[in-house]
């Protein structure tokens, strides 16, 4: 790290970071950091599930406590839960951070809640960005999220190179928590359009259309949603390892609801998800929005 005080600060290409969440994204996020040079200290609340992260990750360090995960890392992301999970966590860790390192607040919170934490990292001199991403364990690991960063120039600067060995875009898209906003918009638009996905191929059925050439007609013209035609695959094959788990999405759901009145579009989506969730799929990939297509009638 270079630059002074009053000046901008740049980090080197390798670099010390702190990851701290050890689910399905963060610890993809730290496995490729490792991948991409920088020595990585990986925290979760359950140490098992860090320990076994590193065990097969290079460059990835199992750390019990947080004071020492964050202690002299050049930056910090936290990819945890919610944001009662981040404001606990973080409420006692600010005070270790040095005084050039840059938090990146990846969970995904809610613009209220990334009011809080830019506001906690405001009372402790700490430079903030509220920085959710679109993407998961796959883009993850591959480098290819895309960044939804608000905070100061001068911060996402400094963060930059990090970014970017993350993610394929980085997006400023305001100087507050416009990151966190952004965020519960794409999600919905993911959820409602993997239910809509569902859906559909319930229509193709009852009108025994093959599923191979709805697709093939999707892939012919605009329509397309490379995204939604991965689905296509995972709920004819009942597949659905967790990418993206419906007890996230349905979370993220709830932080909009929370956020703005929900139209009747979104008000079904969250019923289905509520749905799918108590049939037992909570921690299946967002596919599982389809066990109602495939239960028998």
């Amino acid at each position: 790290m270079g630059g002074n005080r009053q000046g901008v600060f740049f980090m080197s290409h390798a670099s010390t970071v702190a990851v701290l969440g050890a689910g399905a994204l963060g610890a993809a996020m730290a496995m490729r950091l490792g991948d991409t040079g920088h020595e990585v200290r990986l925290w979760n609340r359950t140490e098992e599930r860090a320990r076994a992260v590193a065990e097969q990750a290079a460059g990835v360090t199992a750390v019990k406590a947080v004071d020492v995960a964050v202690s002299g890392a050049s930056v910090v992301i936290t990819v945890l839960r919610d944001g009662e999970t981040v404001t606990e966590v973080m409420s006692g860790a600010l005070g270790r951070l040095d005084s050039d390192a840059v938090w990146v607040q990846a969970s995904t919170v809610g613009p209220r809640y990334a009011g809080v934490l830019a506001g906690l990292a405001r009372d402790h001199g700490v430079a903030y960005l509220d920085a959710p991403v679109s993407g998961s364990t796959a883009p993850a690991r591959q480098g290819k999220l895309v960044w939804l960063v608000a905070g100061p120039e001068n911060v996402l600067t400094r963060a930059r190179p990090l970014l970017d060995d993350l993610g394929s875009s980085v997006l400023h898209v305001g100087t507050g928590v416009e990151g966190s906003a952004v965020k519960l918009v794409v999600n919905a638009w993911m959820a409602a359009s993997t239910v809509a996905m569902s859906d559909v191929l319930a229509l193709c059925d009852a009108l025994d259309i093959d599923h191979t050439t709805f697709v093939r007609v999707l892939e012919a013209g605009p329509l397309a949603m490379p995204y939604e035609l991965q689905k296509v695959g995972a709920m004819d094959d009942a597949s659905y390892a967790p990418g993206f788990a419906v007890q996230l999405a349905l979370k993220d759901i709830e932080l909009a609801a929370a956020a703005a009145t929900p139209s009747p579009l979104l008000q079904a989506v969250r019923d289905r998800l509520q749905a799918t969730v108590a049939a037992g799929h909570d921690r299946d990939d967002l596919a599982a929005v389809d066990y109602l297509r495939r239960s028998p009638s």
